[in-house]
């Protein structure tokens, strides 16, 4: 019986059950793409530096774990401190920069000899490294991003570089000018923002850790291994800040667009209401009735908001390559439950008012 009742009302009403659906399916879709742009950008970091090969990177103080976030504040000279304590096979010097000029790119400053001992060597599919001051070498996936080859020229870090090779994926930064050049355009003459640090083997990289505290121990120190999962277990109070206004929105859209949609309905069917309190249905059964409804829209919002985040999240590679959208399975729980939740608490209000209506009052209402 209250299936067929809730099923009349939904069907009864369809542009307004659409509505209630669609300001669900929002509030889904807005948690999980934003959700999962914020997560993907922390994995695709996170891989791409561990991708480097290192096993230990060394950050001046207070650095974060956002490279390009990085300042030029270390001396050179530490490189070749560093690679002569016992147990260290190689060094590579870095300096990070964050491109923004026409989309958001790490750039890594490198040595190119000591970043390929380090790195094993990064894998040319066109061209080679870069010979002069304004030439750069990009990955693949911003080559494609960007419908650019060797010998084109662009523009980034307000500078015009011609770029001299194309590499494969996966090695730190997407793109890769020379070390002093970067130098020069930071004009941090004599600094970089890290090094990375490769041990004689992998059992050598607790000792190795210890001797660079002993003579660094201000400096911050990260075990490559341990990296993806402080990026991606680790808060970052700007993000959580930005993700705890985003859901609140989300879940505002879905409360207030339930809330307006049963409270709309319960006045129009003010007289269906008092026929069934005049048949002998309690209070309870009227506030239930009216919560399953609620529950009925949530449900179909959820389904048709997960479907749509699921394929924003598989398109948008293909319009922008170097935008991942992480889509986890606790936040798609995380999402359900906040949709549902604010639907319920919409309709509850709507939901006890109608159980408090007058029967006789409610049949005469026009």
């Amino acid at each position: 019986m209250n299936t067929e009742i809730i099923i009349s009302n939904l069907a009864k009403r369809p542009v307004r059950t659409a509505v209630g659906v669609l300001a669900v399916a929002m509030e889904v879709m807005l948690i999980l793409v934003i959700v999962g742009l914020v997560t993907g950008i922390k994995t695709d970091n996170a891989q791409r530096t561990q991708g480097v090969g290192a096993d230990i990177m060394l950050q001046p103080p207070g650095s974060t774990m956002f490279l390009g976030m990085s300042q030029n504040v270390m001396p050179i000279e530490l490189a070749e401190g560093v690679s002569g304590l016992e147990g260290v096979r190689d060094v590579t010097p870095v300096i990070t920069q964050f491109n923004t000029q026409d989309s958001f790119d790490l750039v890594f400053g490198i040595d190119p000899e000591s970043f390929d001992r380090v790195s094993g060597g990064v894998h040319y599919l066109e061209g080679g490294v870069f010979g002069r001051s304004d030439e750069i070498v990009v990955d693949d996936i911003y080559a494609e991003a960007k419908g650019v080859g060797v010998g084109d020229r662009i523009q980034l870090l307000n500078h015009t570089f011609e770029i001299s090779g194309i590499v494969s994926y996966g090695k730190g930064a997407r793109l890769y000018m020379d070390l002093e050049a970067s130098q020069e355009m930071t004009g941090d003459i004599g600094m970089v923002s890290l090094l990375f640090i490769s041990a004689e083997s992998p059992g050598a990289i607790p000792e190795v850790i210890e001797r660079i505290e002993a003579v660094l121990p201000e400096y911050k120190i990260t075990r490559m291994s341990e990296y993806m999962s402080l990026m991606l277990n680790t808060s970052v109070p700007a993000l959580d800040a930005f993700l705890t206004v985003v859901m609140g929105v989300a879940v505002s859209i879905g409360l207030l667009v339930i809330f307006l949609s049963t409270y709309t309905t319960i006045s129009e069917r003010t007289r269906e209401i008092g026929i069934l309190r005049s048949m002998g249905a309690s209070r309870p059964y009227i506030v239930t009735l009216i919560l399953n409804e609620a529950g009925v829209l949530a449900a179909a919002g959820v389904v048709a908001g997960i479907g749509l985040s699921l394929g924003i999240a598989s398109l948008v590679p293909s319009f922008y390559p170097t935008i991942t959208i992480l889509i986890l399975p606790n936040w798609i729980l995380n999402a359900t439950l906040f949709a549902v939740m604010s639907a319920l608490l919409g309709a509850l209000y709507p939901s006890l008012r109608a159980a408090g209506q007058d029967p006789v009052e409610s049949l005469a209402y026009e």
